[in-house]
């Protein structure tokens, strides 16, 4: 096993203290704010759950079948936890809607308030720890749970600030309106992770710094050929998919040709971790005068 599956599997043993650590605050103090806020903790182990399948579906090697491998189910995972968020963030808006209607009298004990930091305290680690392997392993699935814990570390601070102030303004339509803001958060949240895992299915380029290191390692190690056009790149996962035409003198052997092509490969290769090369070799009539230019 891995360990981006052991941080998946973590994530669900995370999820189920943080979710049971908020439901006792909820219980404490009756609060729909802290009640929006364990009903989020439900979701965050659900997405954890699709985020480990996701992951074992995503290390199967290529088959007859997916020939180019199974990287991209991850997005599909990430932008299932997109619509789940949203779904939480719609119950929570209904629960605060009839909050609003009726309000209750709270009083909010700082046990309830003390047990909830706890959680969220227990949520801030993980997830930054999520986002650091996540972007060095290149896991969107992974990458993706910790940003939606890290939402709810933010949501989760903004609750206790504003449960803090019920009992000392009296003001008690402010523990509904907290939930509604929590809403609001979680759904934007929602949208900007389905807006990014979909980039990610619809083979979405490298950003522009990536692409700039590959340009350069195709024109420094490309030396005998003449130049390097049609470069093209996406992403899957954790796979980076790359692919170019290489132009070389018409007399060049075949030899020297795959020659120039492996070290091109191995250079990119050490670049760019998981990168999967295709590169055309042609004759020097079909050069465009244009692309990458080889460094001699």
């Amino acid at each position: 096993m891995d360990k981006i599956q052991k941080l998946a599997i973590g994530s669900i043993f995370i999820g189920a203290i943080v979710f049971a650590l908020k439901f006792a605050a909820y219980y404490l103090t009756g609060s729909i704010a802290l009640y929006s806020d364990a009903l989020e903790s439900i979701i965050n182990v659900v997405t954890a759950v699709a985020a480990l399948m996701a992951i074992r579906v995503s290390a199967q090697p290529a088959d007859k079948n997916h020939p180019y491998g199974h990287h991209k189910v991850e997005y599909f995972s990430a932008v299932l936890e997109g619509v789940l968020i949203i779904v939480a963030a719609l119950m929570i808006l209904r629960e605060s809607y009839f909050g609003l209607l009726h309000p209750r009298n709270l009083d909010i004990p700082l046990e309830g308030l003390g047990v909830n930091a706890i959680a969220s305290f227990i949520n801030a680690g993980w997830s930054w720890l999520l986002i650091r392997e996540g972007r060095r392993m290149r896991s969107p699935a992974l990458a993706a749970d910790g940003r939606h814990l890290l939402t709810d570390v933010y949501t989760s601070v903004g609750v206790l600030a504003g449960l803090l102030f019920v009992p000392l303004t009296g003001w008690h339509w402010l523990d509904p309106a907290m939930a509604a803001l929590v809403a609001v958060n979680i759904l934007w949240s929602g949208w900007g992770l389905m807006k990014e895992s979909i980039g990610g299915l619809m083979d979405e380029a490298v950003p522009e710094e990536t692409l700039r290191r590959v340009r350069e390692v195709i024109a420094i190690n490309a030396e005998g050929a003449i130049e390097a056009h049609d470069l093209r790149t996406r992403h899957a996962g954790r796979m980076t998919f790359i692919d170019f035409h290489l132009v070389v003198p018409g007399g060049m052997s075949v030899t020297d040709a795959h020659d120039i092509c492996d070290r091109i490969e191995r250079s990119l290769k050490a670049e760019i971790e998981d990168a999967l090369i295709t590169i055309h070799v042609e004759p020097d009539d079909k050069a465009k005068h244009a692309g990458i230019v080889v460094l001699s």
